[in-house]
């Protein structure tokens, strides 16, 4: 069975965007750029909430994002090779290739779906992911976790929730970010 990664930049503090819902203070650095690359570059498909989604579809709807250099083409073609599956009660349509909308979380078409898998599946945004969590659907959790306090916003992980976390690995980049990976205890 395909394991589902709950992957997402937060704040030292857990935020995933600040206040004014601005998550400007996640630039990526080069050697965070090719991990991040390199990390997803196996999963097959690609779980989002419609506001990560928009902010993630331009990977494929703005080419000169990906004419920046070597590893932002990369990045895009990666990105664009996945699978997505787009949950959003808002949404009219989706504007990539590869992407179905879906209306609502729903866990056992998400137990299918891992079951079914040749491949891991990601899961982002903060409001899905919580859903996913209290489905118990999710394996692991990678923090990327950037060298700031936004002292509120959104948070990158549900309240609630207690889970006991396994240390998978952990790294540090050259713009002071930290990743932390871990598997869900169970």
């Amino acid at each position: 069975m395909a394991k589902l990664i709950y992957v997402t930049n937060v704040s030292l503090d857990g935020y995933i965007e600040d206040e004014h819902g601005r998550f400007d203070w996640t630039p990526p650095e080069d050697d965070y750029l090719a991990f991040i690359t390199d990390f997803v570059r196996p999963m097959g498909t690609y779980l989002y909430g419609r506001r990560l989604y928009e902010s993630m579809a331009v990977w494929e709807t703005d080419p000169a994002l990906a004419a920046h250099s070597k590893l932002t083409a990369d990045f895009a073609d990666v990105w664009q090779a996945a699978d997505k599956v787009v949950y959003s009660t808002t949404l009219d349509a989706t504007s990539t290739a590869r992407t179905r909308l879906e209306r609502s979380f729903d866990p056992a078409s998400v137990r299918a779906m891992k079951a079914s898998a040749t491949s891991d599946l990601t899961i982002g945004g903060a409001h899905l992911a919580a859903q996913a969590f209290q489905a118990g659907l999710i394996d692991e959790c990678h923090l990327l976790t950037h060298p700031i306090l936004t002292g509120g916003g959104k948070p990158g992980l549900p309240s609630g929730t207690r889970l006991g976390l396994e240390l998978l690995s952990s790294r540090r980049f050259s713009n002071g970010v930290a990743s932390l990976h871990y598997r869900i205890s169970t």
